[in-house]
């Protein structure tokens, strides 16, 4: 009987370190007046992965972030090549200031897809993929969709890569959208997809992969994807890289004055009974 009760104790303290086996979450707060896309993510044994990163003047806080959590980036998954999604890195990979990157997780885009935003944008982003490709002591990784990695017990699979065949909103739509997971919790991450990309992606074999407890929402909020996607997904808490201003869509008139959609995905959320919401403007979110 003395025995039976040790193992039962035994079992209990190990299924109990068992449920503490789990990655930790961070939504960084926007450092400035726009929209950066941040996500920091820590493993069970410490191992670093960002999601994005943020805009070039968002560095400083990232880099200390990172700094704090050792300095060093397992793995950093680039959604696409827009200065507030990868402006970060890109000043990173110019200056590191003792952080150092072992894994970078990217789609590259065709130079035809980087010359549809006109050639000031496409000669900037050109020097990221130099920069990329100069990279001395960093893994750079070209994904495709159904690629799966597993970093510390973490799993990622990329549902979406580069659409060269979309030719609206050329970037955006080429978001590679990833799913990250392990046994405890999951999240979608969409980057800033809109309605073509994520038709495509409904209409693939991916679609089945579109679950999860947590889900970035695309383009910040914006709208950008049509409704059904969000359906489709069955999440309970909602991921917003969202400034104040554009959250509200207040633009200096007040609550739901300005150009933007926000609201009406707000409203969408309220339809579908997502009642847990995490919005970066209100301050850095963990997740546990």
């Amino acid at each position: 009987m003395k025995r039976i009760i040790l193992l039962c104790v035994a079992l209990c303290i190990t299924l109990c370190c068992e449920a503490k086996r789990t990655y930790t979450l961070w939504q960084l707060p926007s450092q400035v007046n726009t929209i950066g896309n941040s996500y920091v993510i820590r493993t069970h044994n410490g191992k670093i992965i960002v999601m994005d990163g943020g805009c070039k003047d968002e560095k400083s806080f990232l880099c200390g972030f990172i700094a704090a959590l050792g300095g060093k980036v397992d793995a950093w998954f680039v959604s696409h090549p827009h200065d507030d999604h990868m402006g970060a890195l890109k000043e990173l990979l110019e200056k590191p200031n003792g952080v150092t990157i072992e894994k970078i997780y990217h789609s590259r885009f065709t130079d035809k897809m980087l010359d549809s935003e006109g050639a000031r944008w496409a000669a900037y982003y050109r020097e990221f993929y130099t920069l990329l490709d100069n990279a001395k002591d960093t893994e750079v990784i070209d994904c495709h969709r159904g690629d799966e990695f597993e970093i510390d017990g973490v799993k990622f699979k990329i549902l979406t890569e580069k659409n060269p065949e979309i030719t609206s909103s050329v970037y955006n739509n080429s978001s590679m959208v990833i799913k990250m997971w392990d046994r405890h919790k999951s999240v979608i991450f969409l980057g800033d997809l809109e309605v073509a990309g994520g038709d495509k992606l409904l209409a693939s074999e991916y679609a089945a992969d579109l679950e999860c407890d947590y889900l970035q929402l695309a383009h910040h909020g914006n709208w950008a994807v049509k409704k059904n996607l969000y359906e489709k997904v069955k999440f309970r808490a909602a991921l917003w890289p969202t400034p104040s201003w554009l959250y509200n869509n207040d633009t200096g008139k007040g609550f739901n004055t300005g150009q933007y959609e926000s609201v009406i995905v707000r409203g969408w959320m309220q339809e579908l009974g997502i009642k847990e919401h995490y919005v970066s403007c209100d301050g850095l979110v963990k997740i546990e």
